[in-house]
């Protein structure tokens, strides 16, 4: 369970979430959409505390996973990130071969057991769908392999220390059709196991991935609801007319 309650969040003076309160349930999508610059990406990356490497921002209101708030004192960040996995816009694999990219986030957890390693490394490259595209080539530069597979990749890397909840900041925004689509019937696999969080410029991609969708208008949350409602009949006319691409 993810839940925002009275977020007001600030780079500088710059009031950038204002009041957002949102609750995102277990093993579900919730996808955030909205216009350039409205704050989606700004409220995606409080959940594992990206904004704090942002000098002079400031955070009011709870964050809190599972009824704990963490940007409480007693959090140790490096834990929460163990729990919060993300995946950016762009594929960012690391110059390492394919296995290295897997097992980092192990190694850098300090886990040495060969075989351990290995099993993770497959156990996160099947839930990623890309194990049978990979397997025969495990020692070769990940630079070796396409824009979707890459990002695929991204999210085994992500998935290799068992998080609980993954953030998705445009996932698919610099990939082709194709690759669009398999990261979608991946998101929809992973929900069984992952409480996921998405933030999509592409309300087609908001629509057929997630649950709950919320509508971020100039830094305010107009409204959030199921996902099917809220395309076919939202409650509030900004929000008709983004959808309808009147604005944004």
């Amino acid at each position: 369970m993810i839940e925002a309650k009275n977020i007001d969040f600030y780079y500088g003076s710059f009031h950038a979430l204002k009041n957002i309160s949102l609750t995102m349930e277990p093993h579900t999508v919730t996808a955030l959409i909205g216009p350039s610059g409205c704050g989606k990406s700004t409220f995606l990356r409080l959940f594992n505390r990206m904004n704090d490497l942002i000098d002079d921002t400031r955070l009011t209101g709870e964050c809190l996973i599972d009824g704990e708030n963490i940007y409480g004192k007693s959090i140790q960040v490096d834990d929460l990130r163990k729990k919060v996995g993300m995946v950016f816009q762009k594929p960012n694999p690391f110059p390492k071969t394919i296995f290295e990219n897997v097992a980092y986030g192990l190694r850098v957890n300090d886990i040495r057991n060969k075989s351990f390693i290995s099993q993770r490394v497959e156990e996160s490259l099947k839930a990623a769908a890309l194990w049978e595209e990979v397997k025969d080539k495990l020692k070769k530069s990940a630079f070796e392999l396409s824009g979707g597979q890459q990002q695929r990749l991204c999210i085994a890397r992500a998935l290799a220390i068992s998080p609980s909840i993954l953030l998705m900041d445009e996932p698919a925004s610099a990939l082709d059709p194709i690759s669009t689509s398999k990261i979608e019937e991946l998101i929809y696999s992973l929900k069984k196991n992952y409480t996921i969080v998405i933030v999509t410029h592409n309300m087609q991609q908001a629509a057929r991935v997630s649950d709950k969708t919320g509508f971020f208008m100039l830094g305010e949350l107009i409204e959030c609801s199921d996902t099917k409602k809220m395309f076919l009949n939202p409650d509030k006319e900004q929000t008709q007319n983004y959808i309808t691409g009147r604005f944004g």
